[in-house]
Formats: structure tokens, C-alpha cells, sequence
């Protein structure tokens, strides 16, 4: 085992909505995490409630850094968050930046998702098809609970009200005014690369025809779901990954926006199946070099 990706600081891999360590024989971070310790990368792949609002999911990673801490000895971690779990890093960091080295958010709704705010348009929470629609989530993350095999802890606590107005972009809006740092102070533009001592770095992807609809995507189900939520999208029509807009996505310093990989590509799912010349993983042991060429 090489230690080209040996960081100062563990990494910690937090996923994001309905997000799990493995499902059975099934890991969330497909290839990742082996990839990232043959180079000699400490790693934790770590569960939060599945749904649950940022704040919640937050209180309870840092619950489990103090402990990675505790058991490893490290003063502190890296945090690499997916989707939700960006925001849920940010939380964490913004709270006990002592213990954070770096938060990086990939494909994260730093800003919101235009996905999000239309589900709440066409499908608001009293209406029959908002009950239906929390009545599945909610029996999927029971189930998922019960096929995690990963993660042996505690049940989770489940709210899918509050993971949905999360998401939203008036729900991180108010977020954001909590937690601002990272941010961009422009639309579209980075954030500052450190605050009070954590560094801040993003990376997120976009759907590109002739390229993420193609190779090993033509048979995965996630990408033709990523491609229908895409029609949902106005702001950032044509820019989005189907779930998260590109400048939606930029915290800190910002690796690429534009890679051709869809919300789900962007952490190898579904089992590798990703678009023509996608390379998800070396995006995550690039970056543990990154890191490491950093002193984090």
C-alpha cells in the first residue's frame, strides 16, 4: 500500500439524503473508499439520519467525530459530504471548526435545488400527493435502516418534512444566513478557500448529452432519473446534474463544476455505472492529494 494519499487528518465521508455506508453487500461510495486507502488514506464512511434536516444530521456527525477523534487519535478530520451531506459538513465545521480541517462538498446545494423547490410546488406536504410522496420516503429509509450493514449504531431519527425543506432554496437560504462560511459572495463566483482554519473546496458535475447518457449510463436507472428531474430546473436550465444547479454547488475554492457526471455518477453509483470518459474516483483520490499537498 503506497502513501501518496496518506492525509494528516482522517477523511470522513458523509452521504447525503438517503444516504447509507452499505446495504447489505452494497457501499454508497462505490470503489471510493478502497481506492482511497490502497494510496494509504485513512477513511471513515460514516451514517447520518437519512432524512433528516442539516441541523439534525449535523449535531450527529459531530457526535461521530468526536468519537473517530477519540479513536484515532487525530485532532481533527477531513470532511467530505455528498449532496446533503455537504451541508451537513458545513454545519459541523461552522460549529466546532477545531475539530475540521477542511469541508468539501461535492455536488452539495450549497444555494438550494431548484428539484426540491419543485416538489414543493406540485407536491406541498398536505396535499394527498405530498402525503403519499412522505409516506414512500419514509418506508424506504425504514427499509434502508434495515438492510444497513455498514453502520451498527443507534436507530436514526426520520423526518422527512424537515430533510425537504432543507433543500429547498428558501430552506438553505435561511441556512446559509447561519452558516455562511465558504460562501461565494457572487452568484456563480468561489467562496474563501479558509475560514477560522477550515478549507473550503467544491466539485460538482453536469448532465451532458453525448456524454453522461452515454457508455455504462445506458443501463443505469439513476441517469434516466437524473435526466427527468433535470426538466424541473429553471434557474439553471441545461447547467445542473439533475438535482443540483452548477453554481448552486460552489463553496470555497471550486476544483470544476462541469464534469460530466450526474448527482449519482459523482459518487460511482450505481456500481460504476457512469457516462463516456467519466472518472469519479480519481476526482476523490486527486483530491486526497490535494489535501495532503495541503498539510490537511
Amino acid at each position: 500500500m503506497g502513501k501518496e494519499l496518506a492525509t494528516r487528518y482522517p477523511l470522513v465521508l458523509v452521504p447525503g439524503m438517503l444516504g447509507f455506508v452499505r446495504l447489505v453487500l452494497y457501499p454508497y461510495w462505490f470503489g471510493i473508499v478502497p481506492a482511497l486507502r490502497r494510496g494509504g488514506a485513512q477513511v471513515f464512511a460514516v451514517q447520518v439520519s437519512p432524512l433528516h434536516s442539516s441541523e439534525v444530521r449535523g449535531e450527529q456527525l459531530l457526535a461521530i467525530i468526536e468519537d473517530i477523534c477519540q479513536r484515532s487519535g487525530a485532532p481533527k478530520v477531513n470532511l467530505i459530504g455528498h449532496s446533503q451531506g455537504a451541508l451537513t459538513a458545513r454545519y459541523a465545521a461552522a460549529k466546532r471548526p477545531d475539530r475540521v480541517a477542511s469541508v468539501t462538498s461535492v455536488a452539495g446545494p450549497n444555494h438550494g435545488s431548484e428539484l426540491a423547490d419543485h416538489i414543493e410546488r406540485t407536491a406541498p406536504g398536505g396535499s394527498a400527493k405530498g402525503r403519499l410522496l412522505k409516506a414512500i420516503l419514509h418506508g424506504l429509509a425504514v427499509l434502508m435502516g434495515w438492510l444497513e450493514t455498514g453502520w451498527r449504531r443507534e436507530r436514526l431519527p426520520i423526518d422527512v418534512h424537515a430533510s425537504h425543506q432543507s433543500l429547498t432554496c428558501a430552506g438553505v437560504a435561511l441556512f446559509n444566513q447561519a452558516y455562511p462560511q465558504g460562501l461565494p459572495e457572487v452568484w456563480g463566483g468561489e467562496g474563501p478557500a479558509e475560514v477560522n482554519g477550515v478549507r473550503y473546496y467544491s466539485w460538482s458535475g453536469t448532465l451532458q448529452p453525448g456524454l453522461t447518457d452515454r457508455g455504462r449510463n445506458r443501463f443505469d436507472g439513476s441517469n434516466r432519473f437524473c435526466r427527468l428531474f433535470a426538466r424541473t430546473f429553471v434557474r439553471e436550465k441545461g447547467q445542473c446534474d439533475g438535482m443540483v444547479g452548477r453554481f448552486s454547488s460552489h463553496l470555497g475554492q471550486v476544483i470544476g463544476d462541469d464534469y460530466p457526471l450526474d448527482h449519482m455518477d459523482i459518487v460511482n453509483q450505481s456500481l460504476g455505472a457512469v457516462g463516456k470518459g467519466a472518472a469519479p474516483v480519481r476526482l476523490f483520490t486527486e483530491h486526497a492529494a490535494r489535501l495532503k499537498a495541503d498539510g490537511r
